[in-house]
């Protein structure tokens, strides 16, 4: 679980370095820049250090770069702001292919439920696919405020309280039908 925040930090760290540097400069080419170089900086980091990079990572860097390329030329924050839009129709489409997430399932739950399983993988992907228009939306009105409570509160928010009720719905399933089974 550690690894999975640290790639998700990793992932978003442009992002975070740009609004927290416009927030407090407001001055959209410099908070564009050090964004766009704090990224080639981590990949470059990363290489000398000998870390493999996934392409997630690579199309991270490559989205900062395009975005903030545009940005800069359109002194228009909302192109940036727009970015984690992207990696959620990405993840999301990802997530389209049928039972992705059996393989990070332990196996008492699927063995017991895998029904289940690749229904929340579905539900998963919708949920990426809406906070990805979501953002869209939020970034299009350019207040950096709003876009900053809605991908940490509503998007992060989104997310756990997905996990908590797929935790408990796939519990209480799977005991309901271990018990079934051992009535049997």
């Amino acid at each position: 679980m550690k690894d999975v925040f640290a790639r998700l930090a990793s992932d978003f760290l442009s992002a975070i370095v740009f609004l927290v540097i416009y927030l407090i400069t407001d001055n959209v080419i410099l908070a564009t820049s050090v964004a766009v170089a704090g990224a080639i900086a981590q990949v470059i980091f990363a290489r000398v250090k000998g870390r493999e990079l996934g392409y997630m990572t690579y199309a991270s860097v490559a989205l900062v770069v395009v975005l903030g390329t545009v940005t800069l030329l359109t002194n228009d924050p909302r192109f940036m702001l727009a970015k984690p839009a992207i990696a959620h129709f990405a993840i999301g489409a990802i997530m389209l292919k049928r039972g992705w997430m059996l393989r990070y399932m332990p196996p008492m739950v699927v063995e017991t439920a895998p029904d289940y399983v690749t229904a929340a993988g579905y539900a998963w992907a919708a949920l990426m696919f809406a906070l990805g228009a979501g953002t869209i939306i939020v970034a299009s009105t350019g207040d950096l405020k709003l876009w900053a409570f809605y991908i940490s509160v509503i998007a992060g928010g989104a997310k756990v309280l997905a996990f908590a009720v797929q935790y408990v719905v796939f519990r209480l399933v799977v005991t309901n039908r271990r018990r079934a089974a051992a009535r049997a």
